[in-house]
């Protein structure tokens, strides 16, 4: 088995196609909509509300469909855990109808939009798996069976998987499906590219209202004036309104990709149960790439990140003999209390802000449903789909219980990094780092592979918890709402818009050593 790669974290969706320049912005202008957000959701909406007439921008902090959608499995499903019973019984049968309506339309859609665009994104129809090996799901199993069959869903149950894997029960779905990420997104960017304006390198730092208009401003001070605009940035990064700091939990989970001796029997799988196991299969020029998923945590929250990726090579060895792990990466989604997506108005009170967010790990169909409701809300204004996601749904009180327990953590967190005791000194080894106090500050220290030692203030410019070390990634991981900085200091990934105070001077670290030892 090759290990070539074995520290390296790279996803193969990236690896496999290539990079894109979309240009900066640069100068102060009108829009009709804009779409804040270059990802899988961003797109899809605008691809939707231009065939509608409207004059749609994108702006997207980074590069186009390079963060979550550029790092996902890309299951392309409506089996999102054993969540249909669940919304049964907890907010009825109307609004688990609305959300099993909604993501098998979805996977109608994308399908829909592939076809009539000839879209080269190695799409293919597969049957989806939930299994467990425990007794205690198999009852959760059947109900969910028979729930989702009660909603329209071609489901079933099965006590054997094509996989030489031992089950106590599994549901399955039928008629769901597979895709390359990025091919499909690039692909929908190069058919809107005469009728819709996209910027990358442009982070939206802030919004501003004036004769019912907004204005978007982005990191460089430029001014967009827009009638509507749809926050599609996986965390939103406006905080004035709405209390989303409050109700979304940033989870990390971790994907190998492995080639092996067996063929793989086709199918996407995951588990009921914790830890979370997850697997699919991509066809790739150099044979059957076979991506093994799970090992979730909160973000910032992992004392040794690397080990999640020493799981999933067990976990898989038990299944296929592994040549080869090309590929390994990490993706972060966001929790909400219910297990529901936010989409629709950013608040009840804001009738041209609109969002898509909390996705939980099922962004595929769920990014298509933000764009449908989203583009039926702004036409038609109104969605049948509308109430289930709706962001301000006051039924979200039945999961008080993990709203409380979530917004805990996230206070001990707060208080826990200002207070814990750090050491003095500067003791690093190659690739590695710690959090040290020099002059009374908190200061993250990482040492690269030629020796230089980086420092970066490790309070998170979001809403200023501590950050926390991710040796996978080698970045600075905020454990409260999931911003995520290189060791350098600058943003990986939101909700935080302005980058750590850094720096990498040998005088000015030596200076301050000796100021403070």
């Amino acid at each position: 088995m090759s290990s070539k790669n074995k520290n390296i974290s790279k996803s193969y969706w990236l690896d496999s196609t290539p990079g894109t320049n979309y240009p900066i912005l640069k100068e102060d202008f009108d829009t009709d909509i804009l779409i804040v957000g270059g990802g899988l959701a961003g797109l899809s909406c605008a691809y939707l509300l231009q065939k509608e007439g409207f004059k749609i921008t994108v702006l997207e902090a980074d590069r186009i469909c390079q963060g979550a959608s550029g790092h996902t499995t890309a299951k392309i499903t409506s089996q999102h855990g054993l969540i249909y019973n669940k919304i049964k019984n907890s907010l009825g049968e109307e609004l688990a109808q609305q959300y099993a309506q909604a993501n098998e339309k979805a996977i109608y859609e994308i399908e829909k939009i592939i076809r009539e665009n000839n879209i080269e994104c190695d799409y293919k129809k597969q049957s989806a798996y939930i299994f467990t090996q425990q007794d205690k799901y198999i009852n959760k199993i059947e109900d969910e069976v028979d729930t989702a069959s009660s909603l329209g869903i071609k489901a079933s149950y099965v006590d054997k998987l094509p996989l030489p894997l031992p089950i106590k029960a599994a549901v399955k779905f039928d008629n769901q499906a597979q895709f390359h990420p990025r091919k499909y997104v690039l692909s929908l960017a190069q058919i809107m590219e005469n009728k819709v304006k996209i910027f990358e390198k442009s982070r939206a730092v802030g919004i501003e209202e004036e004769n019912n208009k907004y204005i978007v401003i982005t990191e460089e001070g430029y001014k967009i004036r827009t009638n509507k605009v749809i926050i599609a940035t996986q965390y939103p990064f406006y905080n004035k309104q709405g209390m989303y700091f409050t109700r979304l939990y940033p989870k990390r989970s971790y994907i190998i990709g492995i080639y092996a001796n067996e063929k793989y029997p086709g199918g996407m799988y995951i588990n009921a149960e914790d830890p979370t196991r997850s697997l699919r299969q991509q066809d790739t020029k150099d044979g059957e790439l076979i991506l093994v998923v799970g090992s979730n945590h909160t973000t910032g929250q992992s004392p040794n990140t690397n080990i999640h990726y020493e799981e999933l090579e067990e976990f898989a060895k038990h299944i296929f003999t592994i040549k080869d792990i090309p590929y390994r990466w990490s993706t972060q989604d966001y929790d909400t209390p219910d297990g529901i997506p936010y989409i629709g108005y950013f608040t009840s009170n804001t009738p041209n802000l609109y969002v898509a967010t909390g996705f939980q790990k099922w962004g595929m169909t769920n990014s298509m449903v933000a764009a449908m409701i989203i583009k039926d809300l702004i036409v038609k204004g109104e969605s049948p789909w509308q109430d289930v996601y709706n962001p301000s749904r006051k039924n979200i009180i039945s999961s008080a219980k993990s709203f409380i327990i979530e917004n805990l953590k996230v206070a001990e967190h707060l208080i826990d990094g200002k207070i814990s005791p750090l050491p003095k000194e500067i003791n690093l080894n190659t690739d590695e780092a710690k959090v040290v106090k020099i002059k009374g500050e908190r200061i993250g220290a990482y040492k690269d592979a030629n020796g230089k030692i980086h420092l970066v203030n490790t309070t998170c410019t979001h809403m200023g918890c501590e950050l926390n070390w991710n040796s996978a990634e080698k970045s600075w991981d905020c454990p409260c709402h999931g911003s995520r900085f290189t060791y350098t200091g600058e943003i990986i990934e939101g909700p935080a818009v302005k980058p750590l105070k850094f720096t990498d001077d040998v005088n000015t670290i030596e200076k301050l050593l000796k100021e403070d030892f």
